[in-house]
């Protein structure tokens, strides 16, 4: 394991810079922070060594490269850590659900929620999810451009909001997703020093964002205060959470901020991170002819035209490993934050506390050394043989430990029957339009959408 050059063995020294060029530093990492966080972090890991430290507003921030050192950070030392300042600040949000809890009340909520996510239940989301799919497919039309991120960003957030609290807000889709978009733009800013200053000044930024916030506080409260009313178990999430009760614990139910702040999470994690997972697979897909070729030959051998269904899942494999490979690229969580609660060391190099951690799958997931040609699109490298020959955090798009996504099995299953269910009519190919590029928020979209055009097959 190495270190910067700037340090000693030991704790990190900090390098001493003259005033201007300190200054010059800081406003030069602003920019690069608000305007390519990736570029920022890809800059980072140029460094020799598996940790790299980085001194960042008079705060340690080190950049970790290696899985094994990622695993003793997201596993083995798990509660030597806490969460990053971005979702720390995402609570303005997201409150207390399962992506920013932490603790004792994270463990709780993740005990109340579990029960959703078991494989019955995750069964019987599959016909949900054709059904819309299906609706989405047959929307496009032979050679028209659209816009492939809007297109999945809507059809996510329809499953999202019918497989988790049972209400059809397919046409509110718009509103929700402005809503969703005008808080998730401003995930840079949370980032950055003095951020709860900026949020408490009256700027157009803020303003927007308590908006935004406020128009999806409606449409959750509405949902919830329908459902205590109706007083039914519909099968969906909402319902779980409504009727679980803490047997492990003191007993009790959840109240209603509890509830908004988890289905306001699952909102985010269940719609937008799905949805760029699919863009960038679409995007992949026509991009690369010959694997198109290949996974068109599995759906339709597989399901010979009729609607695809959660049993035939086992049977999608080569689907299923073109989407992994797609978020090997372009994960939709792009990077991780933990803030070490005290000092410690990783591999040889000590870690302060109040340090910042980074891990970003975006890196690890591109590096030569656990995948040759890591730039080329090769579902291949999601055989069984080739993941049980790989570490284990080479690959954690879903992160790991005590806070893997509860929802990654939803997700997968979600993906695969979307991809199965366009592939049987369509054949997409990319449009005209500004460059396919990748902008880092609190997830990796598309910078400008994914201009496509649907051809018949």
């Amino acid at each position: 394991m190495g270190l910067h050059p700037d340090s000693t063995a030991g704790h990190p020294a900090v390098p001493v810079v003259a005033k201007k060029g300190r200054a010059a530093r800081i406003v030069n990492t602003l920019r690069r922070l608000r305007g390519d966080p990736l570029s920022f972090v890809s800059r980072m890991s140029e460094e020799p060594g598996d940790v790299v430290h980085y001194e960042l507003f008079r705060r340690n921030v080190f950049l970790v490269k290696h899985p094994d050192l990622i695993r003793d950070v997201l596993v083995t030392n798990q509660h030597d850590y806490a969460k990053g300042e971005g979702l720390r600040w995402a609570k303005r949000f997201l409150g207390e659900g399962l992506l920013t809890s932490e603790g004792e009340f994270h463990t709780r909520q993740r005990r109340l929620a579990q029960p959703a996510f078991h494989r019955q239940r995750i069964g019987a989301y599959a016909e949900v999810m054709t059904d819309y799919a299906t609706r989405s497919r047959d929307r496009l039309r032979e050679g028209e451009p659209f816009d492939m991120h809007q297109e999945m960003m809507a059809l996510t957030l329809a499953v999202a909001g019918k497989t988790m609290c049972d209400a059809d807000v397919e046409s509110e889709a718009a509103v929700i997703g402005q809503a969703l978009t005008d808080v998730i733009s401003l995930f840079p800013r949370f980032v950055l020093p003095f951020a709860s200053l900026l949020h408490r000044l009256p700027l157009p930024s803020t303003r927007r964002f308590e908006r935004a916030r406020g128009r999806l506080d409606a449409v959750v409260y509405r949902m919830i205060e329908d459902r205590r009313r109706s007083g039914q178990d519909r099968g969906d999430l909402l319902s779980m959470l409504l009727l679980a009760r803490d047997e492990e614990g003191d007993g009790g139910h959840m109240s209603d901020l509890q509830l908004r702040d988890e289905v306001m999470t699952m909102f985010l994690a269940g719609h937008e991170t799905t949805a760029n997972a699919l863009s960038w697979t679409w995007y992949l897909l026509a991009r690369n002819p010959e694997v198109e070729a290949r996974f068109h030959e599995e759906v339709d051998t597989v399901l010979g035209g009729r609607r695809p269904a959660f049993e035939d899942l086992p049977r999608l494999r080569y689907a299923e490993m073109v989407l992994a490979e797609s978020m090997r690229l372009y994960p939709p969580a792009w990077g991780l934050g933990r803030r070490s609660l005290r000092d410690q060391v990783l591999g040889d190099v000590s870690i302060p506390a109040e340090s910042l951690v980074l891990m970003s799958p975006y890196l690890v997931q591109r590096d030569p050394r656990f995948y040759p040609d890591p730039l080329r699109f090769d579902p291949q490298r999601f055989t069984p043989e080739a993941k049980a020959a790989r570490l284990k955090f080479a690959y954690f798009p879903f992160g790991g430990g005590a806070r893997l996504c509860i929802g990654e099995p939803f997700a997968w299953m979600e993906g695969v029957l979307i991809l199965a269910t366009h592939a049987q009519r369509w054949r997409f190919r990319l449009g005209a339009g500004p460059p396919v590029e990748p902008q880092a928020l609190i997830t990796l979209r598309p910078r400008h959408g994914v201009r496509m055009r649907a051809h018949q097959r």
